[in-house]
């Protein structure tokens, strides 16, 4: 038995999720400085859109986020990605306007309880949630987990990549068409790292002596360095995909 709950409802889960929700991503992701301006505004306008999920003895197993939206329901109105999301239902929620789409910006599960199905519990759980609440759009800035194979390869070009049986080759994509989403677009500005050369060099672990283009561990896509500014810069892409 499982059960998605709001964050705000099990705050004696709060340290462990802190734990155990970062240990599958990459450090340079929680160094987005667009995502800055927005945080704390975010956490006190859509508490209750975060969720953990837990079984029946409470115990954390999951867990998701998300924001609402106005959206026209067109690719060309999707926000350019996880950090425009983020802006536009902070700033559209300041002017007042009525969202009617929701963005799940992210979704994890324990690393011990993984392979067991509970990130589509998640995933589901949350959908049905935003359509009650009267939010009849799901999308979702996906990041592909295998793209870090290819990161020579065009986000455009990543997306249509399928297996033999026609799912995606990539399995978190494929976890999302699953349960019925479709893909939409690329978003290959999703999100944008900036550091300098030794902030870069710790977070992923590695010398970067030269200026140049840098194949990184974890990395979607390339790392540009300047060594001469003293700078890192990374663009990170997704894959925006629909629930309904």
């Amino acid at each position: 038995m499982y059960e998605l709950i709001p964050v705000a409802d099990a705050p004696e889960l709060d340290e462990e999720a802190g734990r155990r929700f970062v240990e599958d991503w990459p450090e340079f992701i929680f160094h987005d400085e667009g995502v800055k301006p927005y945080r704390e505004r975010r956490v006190a306008y859509f508490r209750d859109w975060e969720f953990y999920l837990v079984d029946g003895s409470r115990r954390l197993i999951g867990g998701c986020w998300g924001v609402p939206i106005a959206w026209d329901g067109s690719v060309g109105d999707l926000p350019g990605g996880f950090t425009d999301s983020l802006a536009r239902s902070v700033e559209s929620h300041e002017a007042g306007v009525v969202p009617n789409t929701f963005v799940l910006m992210a979704a994890a599960v324990r690393n011990d309880e993984q392979g067991k199905g509970h990130a589509g519990r998640v995933i589901t759980a949350v959908r049905d949630r935003a359509v009650e609440a009267g939010l009849p759009r799901v999308i979702a800035p996906v990041r592909p987990t295998l793209k870090s194979s290819y990161p020579l390869i065009d986000i455009s070009e990543f997306m249509t990549w399928t297996r033999a049986d026609g799912l995606p080759l990539d399995p978190w994509v494929r976890t999302h068409v699953r349960l019925g989403a479709t893909i939409l677009a690329p978003a290959p500005a999703s999100q944008t790292m900036t550091g300098t050369v030794a902030d870069w060099e710790k977070w992923i672990g590695l010398a970067l002596p030269a200026t140049g283009t840098y194949v990184i561990p974890d990395g979607l896509t390339t790392l540009a360095v300047d060594r001469t500014a003293d700078t890192g810069l990374y663009v990170e892409p997704n894959i925006w995909m629909r629930h309904r």
